[in-house]
């Protein structure tokens, strides 16, 4: 059974209230004062540790789960607006364009021409575009794919997948190649060159 946060923190506070209560034993016990100044001395060194092997704990386990250029892309499983589900699992095999965007977002309006038109020039070639929208009603959104002819899936996010990514501007895109590994994250409005030139590295990245 492996280590998590919680457990180590658990351990941690669990450890210090019966160093604490033990303390209190002694003092109420009448234990001589050099004991019990010691084991009180102890009580906050051992809480001082476990406290400061939980923090260093804490952020390597940040570091690993960074979301970054050649990291293992996060599973996610979300419904379309159609009821399909879909998991990463789902595109093994194929390179995978990720794009956070929301209706409220000026610069992810804007993209959204070029992204349906590459979506259609790398359809049959092993490359799925997927728009993951960002806390939207579905009526909201729904509305905004008829307006612009929006074919691609358009996945409905509740914070939970966004969170998982670290996206905090949007829009934010991630290349993900056929392995799910991400080769690219863009961040802000692209053009259909800034689009193109990323799918074809993650093309190249797969024949590799």
């Amino acid at each position: 059974m492996g280590f998590t946060r919680e457990k180590i923190q658990q351990a941690s506070s669990l450890a210090c209230r019966w160093i604490f209560v033990f303390s209190l034993y002694l003092f109420f016990r009448g234990a001589c004062g050099t004991l019990r100044r010691r084991w009180i001395q102890m009580g906050i060194l051992m809480c001082v540790i476990a406290a400061g092997a939980f923090a260093f704990w804490s952020s390597a386990a940040k570091d690993s789960e960074e979301v970054k250029k050649g990291a293992k892309a996060p599973d996610f499983k979300l419904a379309s607006l159609d009821g399909k589900t879909y998991e990463l699992s789902d595109f093994k095999g194929s390179g995978l364009v990720l794009n956070f965007w929301g209706t409220f977002c000026p610069p992810c309006v804007r993209e959204m021409p070029a992204l349906e038109k590459q979506s259609k020039v790398w359809k049959d070639k092993q490359v799925q575009i997927v728009g993951i929208n960002l806390n939207e009603s579905p009526i909201t959104v729904r509305s905004f794919l008829q307006q612009y002819n929006i074919s691609f899936p358009i996945l409905m996010d509740r914070d939970e997948i966004r969170k998982k990514y670290k996206v905090s501007s949007y829009p934010t895109t991630f290349y993900i190649d056929a392995n799910g590994i991400i080769q690219d994250i863009f961040v802000g409005e692209m053009t259909e060159r800034d689009i193109q030139t990323r799918i074809e590295k993650i093309v190249k990245a797969d024949k590799n």
